[in-house]
């Protein structure tokens, strides 16, 4: 199972697509009826994959309106009205010499969590930007508020958007915020950090997507004219 994921229906979705992609439709059976069987499964599993894809291409396909580097994305989130604009391709290029530069991007970030959404594993992303908010919060009483809800929405057993920890550091933050710190989820961001950044980063940097991005524009007869 990839990591990162959470456990659930979307996990077991995932597997079956690993599975589809790394086995294909399965060898011989000495019986006909288990061969029918698998036959049936892996269809499954393709039909699966195929939606998974296309639900991944229309989550993503809005970034990627025309080919101007003036687009503007406009979304709402809580009552507030966000732009982004396309990034050039020059600017694009630079999100692969390191993970920092792609979370720095507000469209980088936007483009790499519609990616893990993709693959059911939206929850690190999710994780990793309560934390940093979490760090930046002053007031006491908002930190204690804060970190329980982020111990609720992600930490704790069957949470909503469980992210994949040990047990150990689980039980450590089940403890520290009692008296909530700003460290209170270093270690788990920390982890959760080094899996996007080993695991889902480098397939976002190979994805269509990104490479499409990555691309120039081709030159026109009226540019070669100027």
């Amino acid at each position: 199972q990839q990591a990162g994921v959470r456990p659930g229906e979307a996990g077991a979705m995932q597997s079956a697509v690993f599975l589809a992609l790394q086995h294909g439709g399965g060898g011989r059976m000495e019986s006909g009826g288990r061969r029918r069987g698998e036959t049936e499964e892996a269809a499954e599993r393709g039909r699966m994959k195929r939606t998974i894809i296309k639900d991944w291409k229309t989550r993503l396909s809005y970034f990627l309106q025309n080919s101007s580097n003036s687009t503007k994305i406009k979304s709402k989130k809580g009552g507030k009205q966000r732009t982004y604009f396309r990034p050039s391709p020059e600017e694009a290029q630079l999100w692969s010499e390191a993970f920092d530069e792609l979370l720095a991007n507000k469209y980088g970030l936007a483009a790499f969590r519609a990616f893990l959404k993709s693959e059911f594993c939206e929850e690190n992303i999710e994780f990793w930007l309560a934390c940093e908010d979490f760090k930046k919060t002053k007031s006491p009483q908002k930190l204690t508020l804060k970190a329980k809800k982020i111990y609720n929405d992600f930490i704790e057993k069957e949470a909503p958007k469980e992210i994949n920890i040990d047990f150990q550091t689980k039980n450590m933050i089940a403890q520290n915020i009692q008296e909530a710190t700003h460290t209170c989820f270093s270690a788990a961001q920390k982890r959760v950090y080094s899996l996007m950044e080993n695991n889902s980063y480098p397939r976002f940097l190979e994805s269509e997507f990104y490479q499409e991005l990555c691309k120039k524009p081709p030159i026109t007869r009226a540019a070669q004219g100027t």
